[in-house]
C-alpha cells in the first residue's frame, strides 16, 4: 500500500532533523520555513525536541509580507536593519544553533518590483546577517537547506498541471531526490555520501592547479588555490558532527582562485535570483573578474548582482555533477537552484568557504583573500554542465587529465 503525505512527511522531517543536521542534545535548533508548510514545521519541530533539542525557533517566511515590504517601505529603512536582526544572527552565530532552511518560495515572487530596491535591501540584509553567514559558511555550526511543495512553485515546474496535481508531483519529486522513497532513507544518504567523498578524495590527490571547461557555449580556465579541499554531500561542523548542507545533493566542490579565471562561460539552465528567473546568462572573464555579462532576460538583475559589493564580480565557488545524476535526468526545471545546482556543473559568484583550504577557518578576511579564497557579502550558483561538457585537470607540470568526458566522470 503506498504511503500517504503525512506519513513521508514525518520521514522527511526525521531525515532532516537526524541527518540534515544532525540535532545534538541540549543544542538550539532554528528553522526557517514558510507559512503554507505549518504540517512539515511542526514535524520538524517534534523531531528536533526527541533528538534532545533544547529549544527550537521557527523563522515562518511569506512572500506576500516580502513583497509588500519592498514595494511600500521608504528607502531608509529598506537599507536600515532593525537591531533586534542583528542581534539575532550574532546570537545564532555564538550559540552554534543548527539552521534548517526550508524552500518554498514562489520562484516570481518579487516580479514586476524595483529591482533597485531588491537589491539595495538584500544587501543591506546580507551585511546584517554577516556573523550568523560567516559561522555557516566556516562550518562553525550544522546547516542544511531543504525544499518543500507550494501552489506558487508547484504550478510554474508544472504548468500543464492542475495545482493540486503540480503540488502533488512536485513533493514526489522531492521524496524521490531526498531518497524518502527508500527502504531505509538514512543507510541511503550514508551510501550517497561514500560515492561523493571518493570523489572529492581523488580530486584532493591530483591537487589540480587549475580546470579547463569546455562545451559549444563554454570556453573556460578557473585556477584552483594551492591546498584547496574538494568536498561532497556531507561535512563536519567546528564540534565533528557530521551534517548534509543540502538535501538533495549531487556535488563535489571546492573554492576557485578568484584571480585566476579566464574565458567565458554560458549558463545551461534559467536562474532564480531574488524572485526573478534569468534566462540565458552568459559570463565573460579576465584575470577573475567578469568583464561582461548579458542575459535575455533579468539583465538588470544581474547588472545589480555584479555591483552588490567590490567581490560579487568574481567566482567564489566550482561545484562538479555528472549528468547522468538522477535529478540531471529527471529533465525537470525546478526554477530553485537547490535542485537545478544538483543537475549540472555549477559555479559560484561571491563568497567562497573559508573550509575550501587547508587552515581556511582559521585565516583571517584578508589572509583568505591572500590565498585567493573570495570573501564576499553575496553567494550565488549558476548551473554550467551539460551532456557534451569536457572538463579536464591541469597540474603545476603542465600534465593534463580528463576530469569530465561528456558531462560525466572520466
Amino acid at each position: 500500500m503506498a504511503e500517504d503525505l503525512h506519513t513521508k512527511l514525518e520521514k522527511y522531517a526525521n531525515l532532516i532533523v537526524t541527518t540534515g543536521v544532525n540535532v545534538q542534545p541540549g543544542q538550539t535548533v532554528v528553522l526557517t520555513i514558510g507559512i503554507e508548510q505549518q504540517e512539515l514545521a511542526h514535524l520538524i519541530v517534534a523531531a528536533a525536541y526527541q533528538a534532545g533539542a533544547a529549544d527550537v525557533i521557527v523563522k515562518w517566511q511569506d512572500d506576500f509580507l516580502m513583497r509588500q515590504f519592498i514595494a511600500h517601505a521608504s528607502a531608509d529603512r529598506l537599507t536600515n536593519i532593525p537591531d533586534y536582526i542583528r542581534s539575532e544572527a550574532q546570537y545564532i552565530a555564538d550559540k552554534r544553533a543548527a539552521r534548517i532552511s526550508v524552500i518554498s518560495s514562489d520562484p516570481e515572487a518579487l516580479v514586476g518590483l524595483d529591482n533597485q530596491r531588491i537589491a539595495a535591501h538584500q544587501k543591506a540584509m546580507s551585511l546584517a546577517k554577516r556573523p550568523m553567514m560567516k559561522a555557516t559558511t566556516d562550518n562553525d555550526l550544522t546547516w542544511t537547506v531543504v525544499a518543500a511543495a507550494s501552489a506558487p512553485w508547484a504550478t510554474k515546474v508544472f504548468p500543464d498541471l492542475d495545482e493540486a496535481a503540480a503540488v502533488a508531483k512536485l513533493w514526489e519529486e522531492i521524496f524521490t531526490t531526498t531518497r524518502i522513497n527508500t527502504p531505509d532513507p538514512v543507510a541511503a544518504w550514508d551510501q550517497h555520501d561514500q560515492v561523493l567523498h571518493e570523489k572529492a578524495a581523488w580530486l584532493n590527490r591530483e591537487q589540480f592547479t587549475a580546470l579547463h571547461y569546455t562545451s559549444p557555449v563554454t570556453d573556460l580556465t578557473i585556477g584552483l588555490p594551492k591546498n584547496h579541499n574538494w568536498e561532497g554531500a556531507s561535512s563536519l561542523d567546528a564540534a565533528g558532527t557530521r551534517f548534509f548542507a543540502n538535501m538533495p545533493t549531487e556535488e563535489v566542490f571546492t573554492a576557485p582562485d578568484f584571480r585566476r579565471v579566464n574565458g567565458y562561460v554560458s549558463a545551461t539552465k534559467p536562474l532564480n535570483y531574488g524572485g526573478t528567473v534569468l534566462h540565458d546568462l552568459r559570463f565573460e572573464f579576465k584575470d577573475g573578474q567578469v568583464v561582461k555579462a548579458t542575459a535575455s532576460s533579468g539583465q538588470e538583475v544581474i547588472d545589480h548582482l555584479l555591483a552588490s559589493d567590490d567581490s560579487a564580480r568574481f567566482l567564489g565557488e566550482v561545484a562538479l555533477v555528472p549528468d547522468p545524476s538522477p535529478i540531471s535526468q529527471s529533465k525537470i526545471t525546478f526554477l530553485e537552484t537547490l535542485f537545478d545546482e544538483n543537475t549540472s556543473n555549477h559555479l559560484a559568484l561571491g563568497e567562497a568557504y573559508s573550509f575550501s583550504i587547508q587552515g581556511g577557518t582559521k585565516m583571517s578576511e584578508e589572509e583568505l583573500r591572500a590565498h585567493g579564497i573570495n570573501t564576499s557579502h553575496t553567494h550565488v550558483d549558476f548551473m554550467v554542465g551539460s551532456a557534451d561538457m569536457n572538463i579536464d585537470g591541469i597540474k603545476a607540470d603542465g600534465t593534463v587529465v580528463p576530469v569530465f568526458r561528456n558531462g560525466d566522470w572520466a
